[in-house]
Protein backbone atom coordinates (compact mmCIF):
# COMPACT_ATOMS: atom_id res chain seq x y z
CA UNK A 1 0.00 0.00 0.00
CA UNK A 2 1.49 3.21 -1.01
CA UNK A 3 0.57 5.08 2.10
CA UNK A 4 1.00 2.63 4.67
CA UNK A 5 1.76 3.43 8.53
CA UNK A 6 5.15 4.37 8.70
CA UNK A 7 6.27 5.04 5.27
CA UNK A 8 8.07 7.25 4.64
CA UNK A 9 6.94 10.48 2.25
CA UNK A 10 8.34 13.67 0.79
CA UNK A 11 6.49 16.90 -0.73
CA UNK A 12 8.17 19.05 -2.99
CA UNK A 13 6.09 22.31 -2.55
CA UNK A 14 4.89 21.54 0.80
CA UNK A 15 3.68 25.19 1.74
CA UNK A 16 1.03 25.30 -0.59
CA UNK A 17 -2.74 25.82 -0.65
CA UNK A 18 -3.16 22.19 -1.41
CA UNK A 19 -0.25 20.34 -0.53
CA UNK A 20 -0.09 21.37 3.19
CA UNK A 21 -3.43 19.74 3.82
CA UNK A 22 -1.82 16.31 2.34
CA UNK A 23 1.59 16.84 4.58
CA UNK A 24 -1.09 17.14 7.25
CA UNK A 25 -3.70 13.79 6.58
CA UNK A 26 -0.60 12.14 5.70
CA UNK A 27 1.10 12.92 9.04
CA UNK A 28 -1.97 11.92 10.78
CA UNK A 29 -2.25 8.76 8.93
CA UNK A 30 0.90 7.65 10.25
CA UNK A 31 3.35 8.27 7.54
CA UNK A 32 6.85 9.97 7.99
CA UNK A 33 6.54 13.12 6.36
CA UNK A 34 8.98 15.96 5.20
CA UNK A 35 9.15 18.87 2.90
CA UNK A 36 10.82 21.81 1.04
CA UNK A 37 9.42 24.46 -0.58
CA UNK A 38 10.94 27.54 -2.40
CA UNK A 39 10.11 30.11 0.02
CA UNK A 40 9.70 30.45 4.03
CA UNK A 41 5.80 31.05 5.22
CA UNK A 42 3.38 30.66 8.08
CA UNK A 43 2.86 27.25 6.62
CA UNK A 44 5.97 25.85 7.58
CA UNK A 45 6.19 26.62 11.28
CA UNK A 46 2.25 25.25 11.50
CA UNK A 47 3.87 22.31 9.87
CA UNK A 48 6.53 21.76 11.77
CA UNK A 49 4.07 21.70 15.33
CA UNK A 50 2.75 18.61 13.93
CA UNK A 51 6.45 16.97 13.60
CA UNK A 52 6.77 17.64 9.55
CA UNK A 53 9.72 19.46 8.74
CA UNK A 54 10.07 21.48 5.46
CA UNK A 55 13.32 22.62 4.28
CA UNK A 56 13.88 26.39 2.49
CA UNK A 57 15.42 25.89 -1.01
CA UNK A 58 16.35 22.60 -3.20
CA UNK A 59 18.19 20.33 -2.88
CA UNK A 60 19.36 16.98 -3.92
CA UNK A 61 19.48 15.80 0.32
CA UNK A 62 15.88 16.76 1.07
CA UNK A 63 14.02 13.45 0.97
CA UNK A 64 17.03 11.15 0.07
CA UNK A 65 15.42 8.49 1.93
CA UNK A 66 11.63 8.70 0.96
CA UNK A 67 9.92 5.90 -0.56
CA UNK A 68 7.13 8.33 -1.81
CA UNK A 69 7.99 11.99 -3.74
CA UNK A 70 4.64 13.98 -3.79
CA UNK A 71 5.18 17.60 -5.52
CA UNK A 72 3.01 20.77 -6.49
CA UNK A 73 1.38 21.16 -9.88
CA UNK A 74 3.86 24.32 -9.29
CA UNK A 75 7.10 22.38 -9.10
CA UNK A 76 8.86 22.07 -12.24
CA UNK A 77 9.18 18.59 -13.81
CA UNK A 78 12.98 19.40 -13.69
CA UNK A 79 12.89 20.12 -9.92
CA UNK A 80 16.55 18.33 -8.51
CA UNK A 81 14.92 16.70 -6.29
CA UNK A 82 12.20 15.12 -8.29
CA UNK A 83 15.43 13.94 -10.79
CA UNK A 84 17.12 12.61 -8.02
CA UNK A 85 14.22 10.85 -6.42
CA UNK A 86 13.75 9.12 -10.10
CA UNK A 87 17.84 8.82 -10.40
CA UNK A 88 17.42 6.33 -6.97
CA UNK A 89 13.69 4.48 -8.35
CA UNK A 90 11.80 6.24 -5.54
CA UNK A 91 7.76 5.92 -6.49
CA UNK A 92 6.78 9.40 -7.79
CA UNK A 93 3.40 10.19 -7.79
CA UNK A 94 1.68 13.43 -9.43
CA UNK A 95 -1.42 14.82 -8.12
CA UNK A 96 -3.73 12.85 -10.06
CA UNK A 97 -2.36 9.48 -8.82
CA UNK A 98 -2.23 10.95 -5.13
CA UNK A 99 -5.92 11.37 -5.46
CA UNK A 100 -6.73 8.06 -7.17
CA UNK A 101 -4.42 6.60 -3.81
CA UNK A 102 -6.43 8.21 -1.22
CA UNK A 103 -9.54 7.32 -3.14
CA UNK A 104 -8.43 3.35 -2.20
CA UNK A 105 -7.45 4.22 1.22
CA UNK A 106 -10.88 5.73 1.91
CA UNK A 107 -14.10 6.20 0.47
CA UNK A 108 -14.58 9.86 -1.46
CA UNK A 109 -17.48 12.18 -1.11
CA UNK A 110 -16.51 14.97 -3.09
CA UNK A 111 -17.01 18.73 -4.48
CA UNK A 112 -16.26 19.56 -7.61
CA UNK A 113 -16.91 22.73 -10.06
CA UNK A 114 -14.61 24.88 -11.46
CA UNK A 115 -15.51 27.65 -9.25
CA UNK A 116 -17.18 27.38 -4.94
CA UNK A 117 -15.04 24.54 -4.31
CA UNK A 118 -13.46 25.38 -0.69
CA UNK A 119 -16.77 26.81 0.16
CA UNK A 120 -18.79 24.25 -0.39
CA UNK A 121 -16.96 21.40 0.80
CA UNK A 122 -16.38 23.44 3.79
CA UNK A 123 -19.82 23.24 4.37
CA UNK A 124 -19.64 19.73 3.81
CA UNK A 125 -17.60 19.51 6.64
CA UNK A 126 -19.35 21.28 8.38
CA UNK A 127 -22.27 18.92 8.09
CA UNK A 128 -20.11 15.70 8.58
CA UNK A 129 -19.34 17.80 12.06
CA UNK A 130 -23.30 18.31 12.96
CA UNK A 131 -23.90 14.65 12.52
CA UNK A 132 -21.24 13.31 14.92
CA UNK A 133 -18.84 12.22 12.16
CA UNK A 134 -14.74 12.76 12.13
CA UNK A 135 -14.61 12.21 8.17
CA UNK A 136 -11.02 13.01 6.55
CA UNK A 137 -10.37 15.87 4.82
CA UNK A 138 -8.58 17.74 2.16
CA UNK A 139 -9.11 20.96 0.64
CA UNK A 140 -7.46 24.23 -0.45
CA UNK A 141 -7.87 26.02 3.39
CA UNK A 142 -8.57 25.65 6.61
CA UNK A 143 -12.03 25.08 7.57
CA UNK A 144 -13.22 28.13 9.94
CA UNK A 145 -14.17 26.81 13.36
CA UNK A 146 -12.71 23.26 12.59
CA UNK A 147 -9.48 22.59 11.56
CA UNK A 148 -6.91 22.91 9.13
CA UNK A 149 -7.20 21.68 5.32
CA UNK A 150 -5.82 18.23 5.94
CA UNK A 151 -6.93 15.60 8.10
CA UNK A 152 -6.98 12.07 8.85
CA UNK A 153 -10.34 10.34 10.12
CA UNK A 154 -12.92 8.80 8.63
CA UNK A 155 -15.17 6.97 7.43
CA UNK A 156 -15.25 9.21 4.17
CA UNK A 157 -12.56 11.55 2.57
CA UNK A 158 -14.43 14.89 2.33
CA UNK A 159 -12.53 16.09 -0.77
CA UNK A 160 -12.70 19.34 -2.73
CA UNK A 161 -11.85 17.70 -6.18
CA UNK A 162 -9.73 19.49 -8.55
CA UNK A 163 -10.00 19.91 -12.51
CA UNK A 164 -6.92 21.67 -13.37
CA UNK A 165 -4.43 20.17 -15.22
CA UNK A 166 -6.58 16.50 -15.03
CA UNK A 167 -6.07 16.12 -11.36
CA UNK A 168 -9.48 14.29 -11.30
CA UNK A 169 -8.96 12.27 -14.07
CA UNK A 170 -8.39 8.90 -11.93
CA UNK A 171 -10.42 9.31 -9.24
CA UNK A 172 -13.31 7.39 -8.63
CA UNK A 173 -15.73 8.82 -5.87
CA UNK A 174 -18.11 7.43 -3.41
CA UNK A 175 -20.66 10.23 -3.54
CA UNK A 176 -20.29 13.59 -5.80
CA UNK A 177 -21.23 17.17 -5.67
CA UNK A 178 -21.02 19.43 -8.81
CA UNK A 179 -21.50 23.00 -8.86
CA UNK A 180 -20.51 24.65 -11.97
CA UNK A 181 -18.34 24.14 -15.40
CA UNK A 182 -17.23 27.29 -15.99
CA UNK A 183 -14.59 27.89 -18.96
CA UNK A 184 -11.19 27.32 -16.81
CA UNK A 185 -7.52 25.36 -17.36
CA UNK A 186 -8.20 25.45 -21.42
CA UNK A 187 -4.29 25.63 -21.17
CA UNK A 188 -4.70 22.06 -20.24
CA UNK A 189 -8.23 21.01 -21.60
CA UNK A 190 -7.88 22.70 -25.15
CA UNK A 191 -11.57 23.52 -25.40
CA UNK A 192 -14.92 24.37 -23.20
CA UNK A 193 -15.81 21.08 -25.15
CA UNK A 194 -13.01 18.66 -23.46
CA UNK A 195 -13.32 20.30 -20.04
CA UNK A 196 -17.27 19.49 -19.73
CA UNK A 197 -16.07 15.84 -21.14
CA UNK A 198 -14.06 15.33 -18.26
CA UNK A 199 -16.58 15.97 -15.71
CA UNK A 200 -19.19 13.80 -17.80
CA UNK A 201 -16.62 11.02 -16.77
CA UNK A 202 -16.08 12.16 -13.61
CA UNK A 203 -19.39 11.54 -12.85
CA UNK A 204 -20.04 8.32 -14.98
CA UNK A 205 -17.17 6.88 -12.60
CA UNK A 206 -18.73 7.89 -9.07
CA UNK A 207 -20.28 4.61 -7.73
CA UNK A 208 -23.29 6.58 -5.61
CA UNK A 209 -25.31 9.71 -5.22
CA UNK A 210 -24.08 12.87 -7.32
CA UNK A 211 -25.96 16.21 -6.84
CA UNK A 212 -26.03 18.79 -9.73
CA UNK A 213 -26.66 22.18 -10.06
CA UNK A 214 -28.63 22.16 -13.31
CA UNK A 215 -28.89 26.19 -13.63
CA UNK A 216 -25.59 26.70 -14.35
CA UNK A 217 -25.22 25.69 -18.51
CA UNK A 218 -22.16 23.82 -18.15
CA UNK A 219 -23.17 21.77 -14.89
CA UNK A 220 -26.35 21.51 -16.34
CA UNK A 221 -24.84 19.84 -19.82
CA UNK A 222 -22.65 17.55 -17.63
CA UNK A 223 -26.19 16.66 -16.04
CA UNK A 224 -27.95 15.76 -19.44
CA UNK A 225 -25.28 13.91 -21.18
CA UNK A 226 -23.86 11.51 -18.23
CA UNK A 227 -25.01 8.05 -18.47
CA UNK A 228 -26.66 7.48 -15.23
CA UNK A 229 -29.04 9.48 -13.04
CA UNK A 230 -28.34 12.12 -11.12
CA UNK A 231 -30.36 14.28 -8.13
CA UNK A 232 -30.69 17.95 -10.21
CA UNK A 233 -30.52 20.92 -7.81
CA UNK A 234 -32.09 24.36 -9.19
CA UNK A 235 -35.25 26.49 -9.59
CA UNK A 236 -36.84 23.46 -10.65
CA UNK A 237 -35.41 20.77 -10.04
CA UNK A 238 -35.66 17.52 -8.09
CA UNK A 239 -34.04 19.34 -5.62
CA UNK A 240 -35.61 22.98 -5.75
CA UNK A 241 -34.08 26.06 -4.45
CA UNK A 242 -36.70 28.85 -3.56
CA UNK A 243 -36.27 32.39 -3.02
CA UNK A 244 -33.24 33.53 -1.40
CA UNK A 245 -32.82 36.80 0.75
CA UNK A 246 -29.32 38.22 1.22
CA UNK A 247 -28.69 41.10 3.50
CA UNK A 248 -25.32 42.51 5.16
CA UNK A 249 -25.53 39.16 8.02
CA UNK A 250 -25.94 36.37 6.22
CA UNK A 251 -28.59 34.20 3.19
CA UNK A 252 -31.27 32.64 3.83
CA UNK A 253 -33.52 29.97 1.67
CA UNK A 254 -35.82 26.84 1.75
CA UNK A 255 -34.71 23.86 -0.33
CA UNK A 256 -37.87 21.44 -1.50
CA UNK A 257 -35.64 17.86 -1.37
CA UNK A 258 -37.99 15.33 -3.11
CA UNK A 259 -37.76 12.65 0.09
CA UNK A 260 -37.26 14.83 3.02
CA UNK A 261 -39.48 18.11 2.20
CA UNK A 262 -38.42 21.65 2.86
CA UNK A 263 -34.72 22.32 4.43
CA UNK A 264 -33.84 25.93 5.73
CA UNK A 265 -30.80 27.57 4.50
CA UNK A 266 -29.52 29.67 7.12
CA UNK A 267 -26.28 30.94 6.30
CA UNK A 268 -24.28 33.58 8.01
CA UNK A 269 -21.94 34.62 5.11
CA UNK A 270 -23.69 36.86 2.29
CA UNK A 271 -24.33 35.90 -1.38
CA UNK A 272 -27.12 33.81 -3.65
CA UNK A 273 -23.88 31.75 -4.57
CA UNK A 274 -23.39 30.44 -0.90
CA UNK A 275 -27.28 29.56 -1.07
CA UNK A 276 -26.24 27.36 -4.15
CA UNK A 277 -23.03 25.88 -2.33
CA UNK A 278 -25.37 24.97 0.17
CA UNK A 279 -28.23 23.69 -1.95
CA UNK A 280 -25.65 21.01 -3.93
CA UNK A 281 -24.05 20.04 -0.09
CA UNK A 282 -27.36 19.84 1.61
CA UNK A 283 -29.19 18.07 -1.66
CA UNK A 284 -25.77 15.16 -1.42
CA UNK A 285 -25.96 15.25 2.19
CA UNK A 286 -29.36 14.66 2.51
CA UNK A 287 -28.70 11.85 -0.78
CA UNK A 288 -25.93 9.90 1.97
CA UNK A 289 -28.69 9.63 5.02
CA UNK A 290 -27.44 12.70 6.45
CA UNK A 291 -30.30 14.28 9.06
CA UNK A 292 -32.09 17.23 8.16
CA UNK A 293 -31.08 18.68 11.48
CA UNK A 294 -27.69 17.83 10.87
CA UNK A 295 -27.99 20.01 7.52
CA UNK A 296 -29.39 22.77 8.78
CA UNK A 297 -27.32 22.80 12.06
CA UNK A 298 -24.06 22.40 10.01
CA UNK A 299 -24.77 24.87 7.35
CA UNK A 300 -26.14 27.40 10.22
CA UNK A 301 -22.11 27.03 11.84
CA UNK A 302 -20.72 27.65 8.48
CA UNK A 303 -18.38 31.11 8.58
CA UNK A 304 -17.12 31.45 5.41
CA UNK A 305 -14.20 30.07 4.04
CA UNK A 306 -10.39 32.22 4.04
CA UNK A 307 -10.36 34.93 0.97
CA UNK A 308 -13.96 34.46 0.48
CA UNK A 309 -15.94 37.60 0.95
CA UNK A 310 -13.04 37.97 3.80
CA UNK A 311 -13.51 41.90 5.45
CA UNK A 312 -9.86 42.80 5.96
CA UNK A 313 -10.96 45.74 8.12
CA UNK A 314 -12.28 49.55 7.35
CA UNK A 315 -10.09 52.53 5.47
CA UNK A 316 -11.60 56.04 4.97
CA UNK A 317 -15.46 54.80 5.63
CA UNK A 318 -15.19 51.65 3.12
CA UNK A 319 -15.02 48.28 4.38
CA UNK A 320 -11.99 46.45 2.64
CA UNK A 321 -12.99 43.19 1.53
CA UNK A 322 -10.71 40.28 0.13
CA UNK A 323 -12.47 37.36 -2.10
CA UNK A 324 -10.24 34.54 -4.45
CA UNK A 325 -12.68 35.52 -7.37
CA UNK A 326 -10.95 35.38 -10.63
CA UNK A 327 -12.89 33.69 -12.91
CA UNK A 328 -15.96 35.69 -14.89
CA UNK A 329 -18.51 34.00 -13.17
CA UNK A 330 -16.99 33.93 -9.51
CA UNK A 331 -16.36 37.98 -10.31
CA UNK A 332 -20.11 38.66 -11.18
CA UNK A 333 -21.21 36.80 -8.25
CA UNK A 334 -19.08 37.87 -5.55
CA UNK A 335 -20.07 42.33 -7.07
CA UNK A 336 -23.58 41.46 -6.64
CA UNK A 337 -23.67 39.59 -3.15
CA UNK A 338 -21.84 42.83 -2.17
CA UNK A 339 -24.60 44.52 -3.75
CA UNK A 340 -27.30 42.34 -2.12
CA UNK A 341 -25.76 42.72 1.34
CA UNK A 342 -26.74 46.46 1.23
CA UNK A 343 -23.51 48.11 0.19
CA UNK A 344 -24.40 51.41 -2.40
CA UNK A 345 -21.20 52.40 -3.42
CA UNK A 346 -18.71 49.85 -4.72
CA UNK A 347 -14.80 49.69 -5.74
CA UNK A 348 -13.59 46.67 -7.49
CA UNK A 349 -10.24 46.27 -7.98
CA UNK A 350 -9.10 42.94 -9.73
CA UNK A 351 -6.09 41.39 -10.76
CA UNK A 352 -6.43 38.93 -13.29
CA UNK A 353 -4.88 35.17 -13.00
CA UNK A 354 -2.77 33.89 -14.97
CA UNK A 355 -1.32 34.30 -18.53
CA UNK A 356 -3.27 31.47 -20.37
CA UNK A 357 -6.10 32.55 -18.44
CA UNK A 358 -6.67 35.94 -19.32
CA UNK A 359 -6.12 35.50 -22.73
CA UNK A 360 -9.00 32.50 -23.02
CA UNK A 361 -11.08 34.43 -20.65
CA UNK A 362 -10.85 38.36 -21.30
CA UNK A 363 -13.81 38.72 -23.51
CA UNK A 364 -15.64 37.06 -20.88
CA UNK A 365 -15.06 39.70 -18.49
CA UNK A 366 -17.01 42.11 -19.83
CA UNK A 367 -20.14 41.74 -18.38
CA UNK A 368 -19.22 40.50 -15.10
CA UNK A 369 -18.33 43.82 -13.04
CA UNK A 370 -21.91 45.00 -13.75
CA UNK A 371 -23.21 46.07 -9.93
CA UNK A 372 -19.36 47.98 -9.49
CA UNK A 373 -19.31 51.57 -9.33
CA UNK A 374 -15.72 51.85 -9.99
CA UNK A 375 -13.58 48.98 -11.06
CA UNK A 376 -9.62 48.97 -11.46
CA UNK A 377 -7.56 46.47 -12.82
CA UNK A 378 -4.15 45.69 -12.16
CA UNK A 379 -1.18 43.57 -14.20
CA UNK A 380 -1.26 40.18 -14.15
CA UNK A 381 -0.26 37.59 -11.55
CA UNK A 382 1.19 35.49 -13.32
CA UNK A 383 1.49 32.75 -11.27
CA UNK A 384 4.68 31.85 -12.68
CA UNK A 385 3.83 31.35 -16.40
CA UNK A 386 5.76 32.40 -19.03
CA UNK A 387 4.84 35.56 -20.69
CA UNK A 388 6.62 35.91 -23.75
CA UNK A 389 4.04 38.06 -25.66
CA UNK A 390 3.81 40.84 -22.36
CA UNK A 391 0.16 40.31 -21.70
CA UNK A 392 -1.03 42.99 -19.32
CA UNK A 393 -4.02 43.53 -17.71
CA UNK A 394 -4.94 46.07 -19.87
CA UNK A 395 -6.08 43.11 -22.08
CA UNK A 396 -9.32 43.22 -19.12
CA UNK A 397 -9.43 46.71 -18.81
CA UNK A 398 -10.38 47.56 -22.45
CA UNK A 399 -12.79 44.91 -22.61
CA UNK A 400 -14.80 45.88 -19.15
CA UNK A 401 -14.35 49.94 -20.08
CA UNK A 402 -16.30 49.34 -23.32
CA UNK A 403 -19.34 50.89 -22.61
CA UNK A 404 -19.26 52.17 -19.73
CA UNK A 405 -17.14 54.73 -17.22
CA UNK A 406 -15.30 54.41 -14.23
CA UNK A 407 -12.62 51.74 -15.43
CA UNK A 408 -8.99 52.33 -14.76
CA UNK A 409 -6.15 50.42 -15.49
CA UNK A 410 -3.26 50.36 -12.23
CA UNK A 411 -0.57 48.22 -12.60
CA UNK A 412 0.93 47.82 -9.48
CA UNK A 413 -0.05 48.03 -5.66
CA UNK A 414 1.27 51.65 -4.85
CA UNK A 415 -0.89 52.38 -8.80
CA UNK A 416 -3.75 50.87 -7.14
CA UNK A 417 -3.66 52.81 -3.57
CA UNK A 418 -3.20 56.45 -4.95
CA UNK A 419 -6.12 55.37 -7.53
CA UNK A 420 -8.21 54.35 -4.30
CA UNK A 421 -7.59 57.50 -2.42
CA UNK A 422 -8.31 59.62 -5.16
CA UNK A 423 -11.38 57.64 -6.40
CA UNK A 424 -12.64 58.27 -2.38
CA UNK A 425 -11.92 61.77 -1.93
CA UNK A 426 -14.22 62.60 -4.56
CA UNK A 427 -16.57 60.31 -3.31
CA UNK A 428 -16.36 58.26 -0.17
CA UNK A 429 -17.44 54.64 -1.02
CA UNK A 430 -19.26 52.25 1.28
CA UNK A 431 -16.93 48.96 0.33
CA UNK A 432 -13.32 48.28 -1.84
CA UNK A 433 -13.66 44.60 -3.39
CA UNK A 434 -10.30 43.12 -3.54
CA UNK A 435 -10.80 40.41 -6.13
CA UNK A 436 -8.17 37.48 -7.40
CA UNK A 437 -6.14 34.17 -6.41
CA UNK A 438 -2.89 36.25 -6.71
CA UNK A 439 -1.49 38.74 -4.06
CA UNK A 440 -3.15 41.41 -5.06
CA UNK A 441 -5.34 41.81 -1.53
CA UNK A 442 -2.31 41.22 0.57
CA UNK A 443 -0.22 43.90 -0.58
CA UNK A 444 -3.34 46.82 -0.84
CA UNK A 445 -4.19 45.62 2.61
CA UNK A 446 -0.41 46.06 4.03
CA UNK A 447 -0.22 49.43 1.89
CA UNK A 448 -3.25 51.26 2.91
CA UNK A 449 -2.68 54.20 5.37
CA UNK A 450 -5.08 54.44 8.27
CA UNK A 451 -6.79 51.10 7.50
CA UNK A 452 -8.68 49.94 10.70
CA UNK A 453 -8.90 46.21 11.96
Amino acid sequence: MTFERGRRVHIVGAAGAGMSGVARLLSERGCRVSGSDALAGPALDELAAIGVVVDVGADTAHGADADVILWSPAVADDHPELAAARARGATLLARADLLAELGRLQPVVGITGTHGKTTATSMLVWVMSAAGRDDSRLLGAPVRGLGANGHWGGPDLLLEVDESYGTFARLVPRALGLLNVEADHLDHYGSVAALRDAFVALVERTTGPVAVWVDDPGAGEVARRVGRGVRTVGASADSRLGEVRVDATGTRARLTHPEVGEVTLDLAVPGRHNAIDAAVVATLCLDLGIERDAVERGLASFRGAPRRFDPRGRWRGAVVIEDYAHLPGEVRATVQATRAAGYDRVIAVFQPHRVSRTVALAGEFAGAFEGADEVVITDLYTAGEPNPEGVTGRVVSDVVGVGRSGVRYAATPTDVIATLSESVAGRPADAILLLGAGDIAARVVEGLDGLEP
